[in-house]
């Protein structure tokens, strides 16, 4: 595999603080739901308008305007609020000294990607950095994955990879033409990967490193 494409939350970076505090506030404000952070979770990885849908029944309308009100607190005080996991930096480096072309291809909007990976001195070591757009578009994994690759100039995706903790990165992957490493650090479990068809899973960085350089 010459190119490999990691998803951001939960696989470089735990945003766990961050986003589910922007989350409760976006549930606060839109539908006047006192939740406790630690309960939500689940909002890491996924789209946040299929997810707002999904688990509390929202419009598209609701939908929307709690992703305006998350990203009120999210650009204020959520978006550091996130620690890069132990050891990534030197994983990204030694991919980089064997050769390989690192991209970033994650659901949450590009100029916060780049911010976040800026912030914890990551950015250095990818391509492109690709996410989704702030006017709601190329949510979905599968689309960002492919304009990664376009961005990337990847005409053949059997060269490419994709590292993510969910069933979104996996799944999107697979639509894309590529296939997936999971990786159990995160916030998906084995049991949701293996479900979704990872093609492998690690639960730590170092069985991540001794498989993506043997690829």
């Amino acid at each position: 595999m010459r190119y490999i494409l990691f998803d951001l939350d939960g696989t470089l970076t735990d945003p766990k603080a961050g986003i589910t505090k922007s989350v409760a506030y976006a549930l606060k404000h839109t539908i006047g739901l006192d939740a406790d952070p630690e309960t939500l979770t689940r909002f890491i990885g996924p789209p946040l308008k299929e997810s707002f849908m999904t688990f509390y029944d929202m419009s598209v309308a609701e939908a929307l305007q709690a992703i305006d009100y998350y990203r009120i607190y999210f650009k204020e005080s959520g978006m550091l609020d996130n620690f890069a996991y132990d050891g990534i930096g030197m994983l990204l480096a030694r991919l980089k000294e064997a050769g390989k072309i690192l991209a970033v291809a994650t659901s949450k909007p590009t100029p916060f990607a780049v911010r976040i990976l800026e912030h914890f001195d990551l950015a250095q070591y990818f391509e492109v950095i690709v996410g989704s757009n702030l006017d709601g578009t190329r949510t979905h994994k599968d689309e960002v994955v492919e304009a990664t690759l376009q961005m990337l100039r990847c005409e053949a995706p059997e060269q490419a990879v994709m590292v993510g903790d969910r069933e979104h990165d996996v799944i999107g992957a697979q639509k894309a033409g590529l296939k997936c490493v999971g990786v159990t650090y995160g916030y998906g479990g084995y049991e949701e990967l293996e479900k979704a068809g990872a093609a492998w899973i690690a639960a730590d960085l170092k069985e991540l490193e001794m498989l993506l350089l043997k690829m």
